[in-house]
């Protein structure tokens, strides 16, 4: 018989995770696309921290600000991930109180992704001229 998780089960999953957020380029998102919505893909040489941001009002200033003049698109992407993992690594504000990010070393990407909980979601998607709320 297949265990379906109960109420107490999912609050409890709930209340284990963190909710990150990613924004990134056309490039990033295929890669992410390739892993079925389940995995950032590995850093690139010379990238040795991966920068996930701890709110969508920083990750839509990232995305639009950003990645649009850069390449054309932007997306934020929102996943969770076990507080258990993240927990050793600070919290950094680099700007203004809004700009708050983990940094999180290339090395331990793969580790990460393993402590995704569900999928990435891609929740916005800007070009030079549009918004678009997913």
């Amino acid at each position: 018989m297949k265990h379906e998780q109960t109420i107490s089960e999912s609050v409890s999953a709930i209340s284990e995770t963190i909710v990150l957020y990613r924004p990134v380029g056309p490039k990033e998102l295929d890669l992410i696309a390739a892993s079925r919505y389940r995995e950032f893909p590995p850093r690139l040489p010379g990238q040795p921290i991966f920068y996930p941001v701890l709110n969508e009002e920083y990750a839509r200033q990232i995305a639009r600000d950003w990645n649009v003049p850069a390449s054309g698109a932007g997306y934020i992407t929102r996943f969770a991930v076990r507080k258990e993992f993240v927990a050793p690594y600070p919290m950094h504000t680099v700007g203004g109180a809004v700009h708050q990010e983990l940094w999180i070393p290339a090395e331990d990407l793969a580790e990460m992704n393993r402590n995704i909980v569900g999928l990435i979601e891609v929740i916005a998607e800007f070009t030079s001229d549009t918004e678009q709320r997913k």
